[in-house]
């Protein structure tokens, strides 16, 4: 509504009264705020007239990539621990790196007039201003496992570099030099630091990266195996592997095993074909297997940022927040076979 009132010259105060259909207003002043709100796409912010009303609607909206990732599961179960207690109900989506499909996720909860929204933004650094238009100055958003772009906004991410950088230093640690990357599409935030962090772990230690020992593009397990496959079949293949997610650790367990190649089991030991594997994400039955994972609190994360929605609601009012999370090696066996 302020950037309505702005462009038409007028008070926030004759804006509401144009969009509630007051009789008060001057025909040619309801004119300008008319085309104004044309202009800007302005949408009616019904939680903030329920606000207004001493009414809200106790429901926290939350997109998210994919819900049967079991990060993204964890995340919101999560926020909904932390909602449940203060009688809110979690509404959740899965927008699955489609831009489209979250904008229409986004306007629907803002129709169901969500009191908070919390987000996931799919695909690369899109420009998010349509977002801060929607949302108007009622409405907080928490962006959650990637950043903002185009809005100030509270975020809390995973120290994705630090914990790659942590993987790939443990691999050197056990004498490897041939190092490969698995990861995701190099668009999306998570994928682009990890293989940061990968990088940066090869230059500290005077390692030269080789352009055909860095797989990007895996999106699941089924793409993951297939380029851990390729890079098996090498003339000089590697002997040690980041894979960049939980899926792609699976992939890459699933090649390893089907080219007769171990990876940290009891029978990697004294195995000349054995290739060691750290992988980012940990996995249910990753202990039983013996993959050694870059570990960082799911459910802190969605913890975080369930309470810096809930602290804007209770009335908040500070420049935007960015926790970072950190991460832990977990050390099980197939990161620490020697080349």
């Amino acid at each position: 509504m302020r950037h309505v009132a702005e462009r038409a010259g007028v008070s926030l105060k004759t804006v509401s009264r144009v969009i509630n259909e007051e009789a008060s207003v001057a025909p040619q002043t309801a004119e300008r705020v008319v085309a104004a709100i044309a202009e800007l796409g302005f949408r009616r912010n019904d939680l903030a007239r329920s606000l207004r009303q001493g009414s809200t609607s106790a429901t926290l909206g939350l997109v998210i990539e994919d819900l049967a990732n079991p990060f993204y599961s964890a995340v919101a179960q999560a926020v909904e621990n932390v909602a449940r207690p203060r009688g809110y109900m979690l509404i959740t989506g899965s927008c699955e790196e489609d831009p489209e499909r979250e904008r229409e996720l986004i306007l629907a909860l803002l129709r169901r007039r969500v009191d908070a929204l919390l987000l996931v933004p799919a695909g690369t650094e899109r420009d998010q201003q349509w977002l801060a238009r929607e949302l108007g100055d009622e409405t907080p958003v928490v962006f959650v496992d990637r950043p903002p772009h185009g809005i100030e906004a509270d975020a809390v991410l995973v120290d994705n570099a630090g914990g790659a950088r942590t993987a790939v230093e443990h691999l050197i640690a056990h004498g490897h030099r041939r190092i490969a990357c698995v990861a995701d599409t190099p668009s999306l935030y998570t994928a682009s630091e990890r293989v940061a962090g990968y990088r940066e772990a090869l230059h500290h230690a005077g390692i030269e990266h080789e352009d055909a020992l860095l797989k990007l593009g895996a999106r699941d397990a089924a793409e993951a195996e297939s380029a851990v496959t390729e890079l098996l079949a090498l003339a000089d293949p590697p002997t040690a592997i980041f894979s960049g997610n939980n899926r792609i650790t699976v992939g890459a367990l699933r090649a390893l095993r089907g080219r007769g190649v171990a990876a940290g089991d009891g029978s990697a030991a004294g195995d000349d074909r054995a290739v060691a594997l750290v992988g980012f994400d940990d996995f249910e039955l990753a202990d039983l297997l013996g993959t050694t994972v870059v570990r960082h609190e799911a459910l802190e994360i969605g913890s975080e940022a369930a309470r810096l929605a809930f602290a804007r609601l209770d009335g908040l009012d500070a420049p935007p927040q960015r926790t970072v999370i950190g991460t832990e090696l977990v050390v099980r066996g197939s990161g620490e076979l020697k080349p």
